[in-house]
């Protein structure tokens, strides 16, 4: 056997190995070199451009997440591309699109609620604290998740919201504002002054220190029901929540109440008068 390619056909293994330490070592700086710089230069940037804009903690929290990943698999890619081994990657990816495609129509739902999350965060309809309503159901926000809002009802039971819920149907928010109107409607005898009624719900209204007195309360005729006229008030309260307009409103009844009951005029409730005769038949019976 010739020499030469006996000392050729020992060597070889010796080359691979080295060929393989090669690719492992460039495979192993380029994910370093692109992972760190991703950690200590992206990461950040994205952080302090979300602060900047003012983003709650929850989308921030899931876009240091969301580049956490990205940095990761882009590092992976770099790595893989570095060594020598791009086919690696068109396998992935094609890998790793049918898996997307497959959780995508398993989790239609949850990902719908994650975005949801994410819109409500950002657009701020409600906030943690709010007292909200929704589909007759109301309650104060205790948190709010990138996939579920939790709401305390006044019950004391705690209710989990899918955020698609809140984020595709109608929700309001009595304390979204600085100030918030309130209304009720007293309901006085046919016989008794509407002018003097008014001017008790209004003095009651501007006596009492929890309503405002600009806007100014006012009373306005709202019905003529079958037993009582309908005098229904409107009043202003500020910085709205529900343990002070609750209690303010109660209060302010209560007064008025009072003070129909001074001045002598009448809040009736709804009377029936059954009208007819009975016929009674007595049949007698003979022999």
């Amino acid at each position: 056997m010739d020499p030469v390619a006996l000392q050729l056909g020992a060597g070889a293994p010796f080359a691979n190995v080295e060929a393989y330490l090669r690719r492992a070592l460039f495979f192993l700086v380029a994910f370093v070199v692109v992972y760190l710089a991703g950690k200590l230069v992206v990461a950040p940037l994205v952080r302090r451009t979300l602060d900047r804009r003012g983003f709650e903690a929850g989308v921030t929290g899931l876009a240091d997440s969301l580049v956490a990943v990205l940095v990761f698999f882009a590092a992976l890619a770099v790595a893989f591309m570095a060594a020598g081994f791009p086919s690696f990657l068109t396998a992935a990816a094609t890998l790793g699109g049918a898996l997307a495609l497959a959780v995508g129509f398993a989790a239609q739902d949850l990902i719908g609620n994650f975005v949801a999350g994410v819109f409500i965060l950002k657009d701020r309809p409600f906030e943690v604290g709010d007292w909200i309503e929704w589909d007759d159901t109301a309650g104060r926000v205790e948190d709010i998740d990138l996939r579920v809002t939790r709401v305390r009802t006044f019950d004391n039971e705690r209710i989990t919201v899918p955020n698609g819920e809140l984020a595709n149907n109608p929700v309001t928010n009595p304390v979204a504002y600085d100030t918030l109107r309130q209304k009720f409607v007293f309901g006085i005898g046919y016989d008794d002054d509407i002018d003097e009624a008014t001017d008790c719900i209004v003095e009651e209204a501007e006596a009492h220190a929890g309503i405002l007195d600009e806007p100014a309360p006012s009373v306005r005729v709202e019905e003529l029901g079958d037993s009582a006229v309908g005098l229904q008030s409107h009043f202003w309260i500020e910085d709205p929540d529900r343990s002070d307009f609750v209690r303010v409103r109660s209060e302010y009844v209560q007064a008025v109440k009072e003070r129909f009951d001074a001045e002598g005029i009448d809040m009736p409730y709804v009377h029936r008068l059954l009208t007819g005769e009975v016929e009674v038949l007595e049949d007698v019976a003979g022999d």
